[in-house]
């Protein structure tokens, strides 16, 4: 990189860190520290409530899936905004009314304390992991391209999170989530514009859809009922309903961005705010991911976008297997571009019989480079198996890196880094107040001052943030990072996300009864998840369902056992 690219690099994540500390300064009590004083505004809850999901994982692998499989990953966002509605409409105000400071002190108040326990410590599991990931993700890919030591990146982002995390609570997430969404959605318009003015003269914006289309990655909705299959609307508005349902609305790395609302109406104006925005802003996502794909169709692309893997082929006695792969994919490239023009002239012409050969042409083509590079993959991992042969997670870096100006480069690589402390910040700064709240608070006997739990708070923060980077450094890769945050949340977020809707609307069912359906449940999803029953995305509502009726169950045979028939 360029030296304005370090300047603007480094001064981006100073002036980040600087300013949430500063703005944040002198947290007294808890209510201060974990709920920031209560006064946020909506469209700062809303900013925030996006940057937390918004990870760096958004930014590397989104593009990556859109260039490899199209544009249907946004179907996984169809449920949100129901979701956004519901939890506006039933959870906003309870949680309100009750005064919480954690979504699971409301479960204490319903039921019992192991319930609460229970929950806070399904949350503490799957978000302890997901933040270590947060982390991993940027660091893998920058340290595969760049060169950089993997661990020092670890170790470098997630102590410039802590400082300010650590420092200011949850004020401190939030004034950063601002700046920090500002400079990632700046960074990604401006990438977007630089690609469309890098394609040939003739392909405009319009023509780059119509090519998009004919290579198949516009097919944005699937109405099957395939359960397998990951991504289609049902599974977007049925499993991602429950997902996005459990996950703002019992997840406290969500759940406390909007108990810092001032009241009641801006919390549900930020939760609308972001049910609003997060759909197009995923698909503009994709479709830079869309664009990248049409600049390759007309500029030349590596076999496989993972560095490491290139060089672990090259340097293997496979080397010349491999070679011959890039050959053909040197000619396939050439074919690629006369089909392109084809097509974009016969547009032009509006000749629709030579718009439909040239299309199917596209299509043939595109086929033999993906089994072009499926072959490729296999001959890595015949050469190593150690390295990650899919690549969907490096094709957007490999872009910036390779393809934009100096400056340019350095504020994407903001964007990305900006990212993943953006959300590793709201994971940690839940992570430590559930963990003093809901773990320490409620097992330690004695009273203690406020200053007490803001300190305790601030400790387990900062142990928070140090097994996140230990998780960060023996994380390891997986089919794409997007979707491994994803399987996480899935696997515990139906059953906690029943624990919260019996507790809303079922008022006959108690605690034990709750506590062992839970158990039961969260190893029925492990084994079905592991087996692989169904498609991730379906297993938030299987969980869910399960514990419902597991519930319901349990809570008749203990009233029909505490509470017999009179005999006649």
């Amino acid at each position: 990189m360029a030296s304005i690219d370090w300047i603007i690099l480094i001064g981006t994540l100073i002036f980040i860190v600087s300013y949430g500390v500063w703005r944040t300064r002198g947290s007294k009590d808890v209510k201060d520290y974990v709920l920031g004083g209560h006064d946020a505004k909506w469209w700062t809850i809303g900013l925030s409530v996006m940057a937390t999901q918004a990870s760096a994982i958004t930014f590397l692998s989104t593009p990556g899936q859109a260039f490899h499989d199209g544009m249907g990953f946004v179907q996984f966002y169809f449920g949100l905004p129901l979701a956004m509605i519901f939890i506006c409409i039933v959870f906003i105000p309870i949680y309100h009314k009750l005064n919480v400071y954690t979504a699971y002190e409301f479960l204490e108040n319903r039921f019992d304390l192991k319930t609460r326990t229970l929950a806070a410590l399904l949350f503490l599991i799957q978000r302890g992991l997901a933040a270590g990931i947060t982390i991993f993700a940027p660091s893998i890919i920058l340290s595969a391209v760049l060169g950089w030591d993997l661990k020092t990146l670890n170790i470098l982002i997630g102590i410039l999170v802590i400082i300010y995390t650590v420092s200011g609570g949850t004020k401190a997430v939030s004034v950063t989530h601002k700046q920090q969404m500002f400079i990632i959605m700046t960074g990604m318009f401006i990438a977007f514009f630089f690609i469309l003015g890098y394609l040939p003269e003739d392909i405009t914006f319009s023509k780059a859809l119509k090519i998009a289309g004919a290579s198949e990655k516009l097919n944005i909705l699937d109405f099957s009922f395939n359960t397998t299959s990951r991504y289609t609307f049902w599974s977007g508005i049925t499993g991602g309903l429950f997902l996005a349902l459990a996950y703002f609305g019992t997840d406290q790395s969500q759940v406390q961005r909007y108990l810092s609302g001032k009241t009641v109406r801006e919390s549900q104006l930020g939760l609308i705010f972001n049910g609003l925005l997060k759909i197009p802003m995923q698909f503009f996502i994709l479709l830079v991911g869309v664009m990248v794909f049409i600049f390759f169709q007309f500029n030349h692309s590596p076999l496989n976008f993972n560095p490491s893997a290139t060089n672990a082929i090259l340097e293997s006695s496979y080397a010349e297997d491999y070679k011959i792969l890039e050959e053909e994919q040197l000619l396939l490239e050439a074919e690629k571009r006369m089909a392109q023009n084809k097509f974009s002239t016969a547009l032009d012409l509006k000749e629709y019989g030579a718009i439909e050969v040239a299309k199917q042409q596209i299509i043939n083509i595109n086929e033999k480079d993906k089994n072009n590079r499926q072959a490729a993959q296999a001959l890595i991992s015949m050469a190593d198996d150690s390295v990650e042969t899919n690549d969907k997670d490096y094709v957007f870096i490999h872009f910036i890196l390779h393809f934009l100006p100096k400056g340019l480069i350095g504020l994407l690589l903001a964007v990305i880094l900006s990212a993943a402390m953006s959300s590793t910040a709201s994971e940690l700064n839940a992570l430590g107040t559930v963990t003093s709240l809901d773990i320490y608070k409620r097992h330690k006997k004695g009273e203690f001052t406020q200053a007490h739990y803001v300190k305790v708070s601030k400790l387990f923060t900062l142990l928070w943030g140090g097994i996140a980077i230990l998780i960060a450094c023996v994380a390891d890769l997986f089919d794409n990072l997007i979707q491994l945050v994803n399987i996480i949340g899935s696997i515990f977020y139906g059953n906690v996300l029943g624990i919260f809707l019996i507790a809303f609307f079922l008022k006959y069912i108690k605690g034990n009864a709750v506590f062992v359906a839970a158990l039961i449940t969260q190893c029925i999803v492990i084994i079905g998840w592991s087996y692989d029953w169904m498609s991730y995305l379906w297993l938030n509502a299987f969980g869910c369902t399960l514990i419902i009726l597991l519930a319901t169950i349990l809570e008749g045979f203990d009233r029909l056992l505490n509470n017999p028939p009179i005999e006649p």
